[in-house]
């Protein structure tokens, strides 16, 4: 008899953006005449850049003739495109081998499965507000007890407030598994090296492991702040780090990630090499690799053209993100992020709840945002507005806002 994984029932609500579709849908549907205007979803939408597109379109010829026809690549990743992350690395500053880096179709899956090569019983500490994927991975996984509010028994959250300018604290307890996302999403705030220290120092003193998600790097403007978690002294034996080219590179629905797994990553029971190779084990059993065509593109995106055309794309959503936090803030709302990260970050006025404020910014304005409860138990009381969009609908989507929103 078949039994089913019972762990998905522990699950709460809807997940956070088929929600905030089905309010759309629901809100569209009873108002047909009404403009919806999105500053939800983080999803791109600006064309691929020229080199790119011509990365990809090798990627394609290639495949068109039999003397450079490929089918299986390696699971980890072609070594040009490892090597170029590498080197990618070395200009922050920060020591990484190009076999220690496993390319992927995304951080979304690679956030997902790397809780895979930890034992069930690992204590998981996360970021709170956090992307819903870190804390529903390990639902699934049977990490947590049973969940109410926003919250799950088991899992130590770690909460992100105005008051410690949205970084946490350390852990006062020991836990194993650490999630932390710099620039962070949904608050867009950027850790210093300062702040990730104290977290390499706590792990590597009780041997657990940093989980570190950077798969907004590239929007970090301010040359002070770190844009990996290896630019920290100790932190590859205590740390993996997870990246895309999706933001950056406008692969969302193109698909490239990355992981950094170093050798000399330990934790309580692996001695330096074995998380590294129960990855590649994990990878070679379970992935094909990603596409050959789409790592042509990735590749072409790391080239010195490639990275002056993709930083005029994020400086692009830089200015959206501006125009959003100006405009807002110029109505009397108080809003954070948005200057080194593509996330606004906003309080709802009036102790208003997440959801609440949704239904009244989409009633009033027409504008849909994403509720932060729907990132953790402190997402509570704010929204997350996204500068990922055309300049004219966001400036449009702001307008609205400053005429109809009734404060």
């Amino acid at each position: 008899m078949a039994i089913i994984n019972r762990n998905y029932a522990r699950l709460q609500a809807g997940y956070l953006f088929p929600e905030i579709g089905r309010r759309a849908r629901e809100f569209q549907a009873k108002n047909p005449d009404a403009k919806i205007m999105r500053l939800g979803i983080g999803n791109t939408t600006e064309p691929l850049t020229p080199c790119v597109v011509a990365g990809l379109h090798k990627g394609v010829d290639l495949l068109a003739e039999v003397k450079t026809y490929t089918g299986y690549g390696d699971e980890q990743g072609e070594t040009a495109l490892r090597e170029a992350l590498a080197e990618r690395y070395a200009a922050y500053g920060a020591s990484v081998d190009a076999d220690e880096v496993f390319v992927s179709d995304g951080a979304k899956p690679d956030s997902a499965n790397i809780q895979s090569i930890f034992d069930a019983t690992n204590v998981v500490a996360v970021q709170d507000p956090a992307y819903p994927v870190y804390v529903d991975s390990n639902v699934i996984a049977g990490r947590s007890g049973s969940g109410e509010s926003g919250q799950y028994e088991g899992f130590v959250y770690m909460p992100c407030t105005a008051d410690n300018g949205f970084f946490p604290d350390v852990p006062t307890r020991k836990v194993d598994l650490i999630y932390i996302c710099s620039p962070n999403n949904p608050t867009g705030a950027v850790a210093t090296h300062d702040q990730l220290r104290q977290f390499v120092d706590y792990a590597l003193t009780r041997k657990a492991v940093i989980l570190f998600d950077s798969a907004y790097a590239a929007f970090i403007s301010d040359p002070s702040l770190p844009r990996s978690i290896y630019e920290i002294e100790g932190a590859k034996r205590c740390a993996i780090e997870i990246n895309s080219f999706s933001k950056e590179a406008g692969f969302t629905g193109v698909r490239l990630g990355w992981t950094v797994v170093p050798k000399e990553l330990v934790c309580e029971d692996a001695e330096p090499g074995q998380l590294h190779r129960l990855w590649f084990r994990r990878q070679t059993t379970m992935f094909n690799g990603a596409s050959n065509v789409v790592q042509k593109g990735g590749l072409a995106a790391l080239s010195d053209k490639g990275q002056a055309e993709c930083k005029k794309v994020i400086d692009y959503y830089m200015r959206n993100a501006a125009t959003i936090r100006d405009g807002l803030e110029n109505i009397g709302l108080t809003c954070y992020g948005g200057v080194n990260a593509p996330y606004v970050w906003m309080r709802t006025p009036g102790g208003m709840k997440s959801w609440e404020f949704f239904d009244k910014l989409l009633g009033e304005a027409h504008v849909v945002c994403t509720p932060g409860s729907g990132f953790g138990p402190s997402g509570e009381g704010y929204v997350r507005l996204s500068a990922f969009g055309h300049a004219q609908d966001i400036a449009q989507a702001v307008e609205s806002i400053q005429k109809n929103l009734k404060i």
